[in-house]
C-alpha cells in the first residue's frame, strides 16, 4: 500500500483530480471524509493498493495539510494553468519544501490556457528552491492545445474529451520544440547522475529506461519537481500521472527515513473526526509491523481498528496501510506512536497560529457545561483550533484559522453535539495609568453597636515607569499604623487598583503609606484595608487616569509580491512598519514587522486575506502598552 495527497490552492481542480486517478481501474472507490473535508480513497491500479487524501485548498484549511502529508510517500500539487495564479500556491511549495517529500507538480485545465507553460513554470519556480522541471511539453494546434508530449519516452498524445488520450506521432512542426525541452531535461537531470552527464558530454542518446531511472531517483530524494500537464475534468493526463506515480514513488520505508523514525515508531496518526454511532475515529497508517487490535500504542492498548469504509473490522494492519482507531480515546491526530509514548508530527507539519480569536458562550444556558467538554473534544481533532480561557471573562476563548473555519467550528458544535453558541470578539486588554502623583488622606468609621470599625491611613499614590508595575511602601513614624495592620492597607490599594475609574486595572503606580492612626478596639484588618481601597480610589478620581491600549510585535510571513502592499495597510491601522527582509529560508517569501494596537489585530485579519489572496500569516507577541489618544476620568 502506497499513499498520496493531492493538495493545492482551492478551485484548482483537486477533487475532480482525485476522483479521476481513482477511478481509472476502480469505478467506485471505496471512501470517506473526515471534518467533512478532508477526502480520503483507496483504490487499485495495475495489480497496485493505493490511498488518496484530497486536501481541501484555500487558508481556513491549511492546518490539515501538514498532517496529511505527514503519512504519506508523496504529493501531487494541483495547480490551475495560469501564472497569476502561482503565488497561490506559495504556501504549498513551502511545505512541500519543508517537508522533503517526494513531489508531482500537476498543471491542471491545461486545455483552457492562455499562458505558456514556460511563464506558468518560472512563475512557480520562484516559490521553490528545488527546480521545476518539465516532463511533457503541450502540443499545440494554432491557439488550441490538443494533447501533450512526453519528454522522456518522445511520445506525443492527443487528448479527447471524456476518452483516454491516444498515442500519435510527433507533429513536425513540434520536433524542434520537443528536441529543445529534451534537452534541458536532460542536462537538468544530469546535475543528480555523472552518467547520464558523460552521455550528454559524448553525444550519445541515453536509453528511456535509464533516465526514468534517474527520473525516480530524482524524485525520492526531492531533488526536483517533475511538472506534468492535464485536465482532470476531461480525463486527459491522468494515465501518465499515475504511471509517474506507480514506477516512481517510494514505499513506506522511505516514508520512516524522511521522518527520521527511531526504529520504535509503530504507527503515525494524521486526522480525526466525531463519527456518528462510532464516536472519535482516528485515521492511522501503520509504520512497522504488529499493529493490531489491543496492541500497545502511546502506552494504552488501542481498541478496534475499522477500514476506510468506518464499517469493516481490521484484525492486523500491515505496514502502510491505513485504518480507523475506534474506542481508543488516549490515540490523537497529528502524533507518531511507539508502544508507551508518543510524540507530535514535525514542525513543519503544525498549523499555523490562529487568525482569529473568539469567546464563546451557549446561547442556551442548560449547554454551559457541555460546552467546554464539546471544545475539547473538537480542539483533539481539529488541527488548526486552539483553547485558553481568557483572564478577564472567565470564558472560553477559541482560536481559529480564519472566518470559514470559525463557521466550520460552530456548525460541528451544532451538528454533533447539539450546542448552539454565541461567539464574541476578544476585547482588548485596556489599562489606566496616572500621569501625576497625588497625596490623600481617609479615614473609615463605622459604628452600628458593639465593637465599631476605624482605620485612618494617609497615602501617596504616585506614577511608575512603563513596564514597572505596582509598588507599596510604607513610612509611618512612631507606630502610628501598627505594624500588623500595614499589610491590609496593601491589600485595599490592591484592591482599588484591580479596576480604574474607566473600568480596567491600573498599572504602574506606588502607593507609600505616610501616616495614620488606629483604635485599640475598633481598629481591625478589615477596616485597614477598607480605608486602604477607599484612599486610592479618591486619589484616581481626584487626578485622573489615562487609557493605555495594548501593542503588539507583529511578523507577517507574506510572498515578496505582496510585502509592499502591507505598508498602507497597517498604517491605516495605527501601526508602525518596522520593515521587512527577505525570509531566511523560504524562496519568495517575505517577513513583514510592525507594530499594532492590539483592538487593531482583528482588521489585520481580515484583510490580510484580500491584500495577499489567502496566501499570508502572522505572529503576535506583546510589546508595551501605549497611552491612548483620550484621557478619561481626569479633572483640573
Amino acid at each position: 500500500m502506497r499513499a498520496f495527497a493531492v493538495i493545492g490552492p482551492s478551485q484548482s481542480g483537486k477533487t475532480t483530480l482525485v476522483e479521476g486517478l481513482a477511478g481509472l481501474e476502480t469505478p467506485h472507490a471505496q471512501g470517506f471524509s473526515l471534518m467533512g473535508d478532508v477526502s480520503v480513497k483507496t483504490f487499485a491500479y495495475m495489480g497496485d493498493d493505493w490511498t488518496v487524501l484530497d486536501v481541501p485548498g484555500g487558508h481556513d484549511t491549511f492546518a490539515m495539510v501538514g498532517p496529511a502529508l505527514a503519512v504519506c510517500d508523496a504529493a501531487v500539487l494541483c495547480v490551475p494553468a495560469e501564472a497569476d495564479a502561482a503565488v497561490l500556491a506559495a504556501p504549498y511549495l513551502r511545505t512541500l519544501e519543508e517537508s522533503g517529500i517526494p513531489t508531482f507538480l500537476f498543471v491542471n485545465r491545461i486545455d483552457a490556457a492562455t499562458d505558456r507553460v514556460a511563464d506558468i513554470v518560472a512563475a512557480l519556480q520562484t516559490y521553490c528552491k528545488h527546480g521545476i522541471v518539465l516532463r511533457q511539453i503541450p502540443m499545440r494546434l494554432g491557439d488550441r492545445i490538443t494533447g501533450a508530449i512526453d519528454l522522456i519516452s518522445e511520445r506525443a498524445w492527443e487528448y479527447h474529451e471524456g476518452e483516454r488520450s491516444s498515442l500519435v506521432e510527433l507533429p513536425r512542426d513540434m520536433q524542434a520544440r520537443e528536441t529543445e525541452a529534451r534537452s534541458d531535461l536532460l542536462e537538468t537531470l544530469a546535475d543528480f547522475d555523472d552518467t547520464l552527464l558523460e552521455q550528454i558530454i559524448e553525444d550519445q542518446v541515453p536509453a528511456s529506461d535509464s533516465l526514468y531511472t534517474v527520473a525516480t531517483r530524482v524524485l525520492q530524494h526531492h531533488d526536483l519537481i517533475p511538472a506534468l500537464l492535464g485536465a482532470a475534468s476531461q480525463g486527459n493526463g491522468l494515465q501518465r500521472l499515475m504511471k509517474s506515480l506507480r514506477h516512481e514513488v517510494p514505499d513506506v520505508a522511505t516514508l520512516r527515513d524522511r521522518l527520521d523514525l527511531p526504529d520504535g515508531v509503530l504507527a503515525a496518526t494524521s486526522l480525526a473526526d466525531h463519527l456518528k454511532h462510532i464516536g472519535k475515529a482516528v485515521l492511522m497508517r501503520a509504520l512497522g509491523p504488529g499493529v493490531a487490535p489491543g496492541c500497545r500504542l502511546g502506552g494504552a492498548a488501542i481498541g478496534s481498528l475499522n477500514a476506510l469504509d468506518g464499517k469493516s473490522p481490521v484484525s492486523t494492519l500491515p505496514a502502510g496501510h491505513f485504518a480507523l482507531t475506534i474506542k481508543s480515546d488516549h490515540m490523537a491526530p497529528g502524533k507518531l506512536y511507539e508502544a508507551e509514548a508518543a510524540t507530535d508530527l514535525p514542525d513543519w507539519a503544525q498549523a499555523h497560529p490562529p487568525a482569529l480569536r473568539r469567546l464563546t458562550r451557549p446561547v442556551h444556558e442548560k449547554d454551559e457545561n457541555k460546552l467546554s467538554a464539546a471544545l475539547g473534544m473538537l480542539a483533539e481533532i481539529d488541527p488548526g483550533l486552539s483553547l485558553a480561557q481568557d483572564e478577564a471573562t472567565g470564558m472560553l476563548e477559541v482560536g481559529v484559522q480564519g472566518p470559514l473555519h470559525l463557521r466550520r467550528m460552530t456548525a460541528k458544535l451544532s451538528d454533533a453535539y447539539g450546542i448552539e453558541v454565541d461567539c464574541i470578539e476578544v476585547p482588548a486588554a485596556l489599562r489606566e495609568t496616572i500621569r501625576r502623583g497625588a497625596e490623600k488622606r481617609y479615614r473609615h468609621r463605622k459604628q452600628s453597636g458593639g465593637a465599631g470599625q476605624f482605620a485612618d491611613v494617609v497615602i501617596d499614590l504616585t506614577p511608575r515607569a512603563s513596564g514597572s508595575g505596582f509598588e507599596f511602601s510604607e513610612t509611618v513614624k512612631g507606630g502610628a499604623v501598627p505594624r500588623n495592620y500595614i499589610p491590609a492597607v496593601e491589600a485595599g490599594a490592591r484592591d482599588a487598583l484591580a479596576s480604574g475609574p474607566a473600568g480596567f486595572p491600573v498599572v504602574d503606580v506606588a502607593v507609600t503609606l505616610k501616616d495614620g492612626k488606629a483604635h485599640s478596639v475598633d481598629s481591625s484588618d478589615l477596616a485597614f484595608r477598607i480605608a486602604g481601597q477607599s484612599a486610592v480610589r479618591e486619589a484616581l478620581s481626584e487626578i485622573g487616569t489615562v487609557v493605555l491600549q495594548p501593542i503588539l510585535n507583529v511578523d507577517v510571513e507574506v510572498p515578496s509580491v505582496f510585502s509592499g502592499g502591507l505598508v498602507q495597510l497597517v498604517s491605516g491601522l495605527k501601526g508602525r512598519v518596522l520593515g521587512f527582509e527577505a525570509h531566511p529560508v523560504a524562496n519568495g517569501w517575505d517577513v513583514f514587522h510592525a507594530q499594532l494596537p492590539m483592538a487593531s489585530l482583528e482588521d489585520l485579519s481580515m484583510s490580510l486575506g484580500g491584500a495577499t489572496r489567502g496566501t499570508a500569516w502572522f505572529h503576535s507577541t506583546p510589546d508595551h502598552y501605549e497611552e491612548t489618544r483620550e484621557r478619561l476620568a481626569a479633572s483640573a
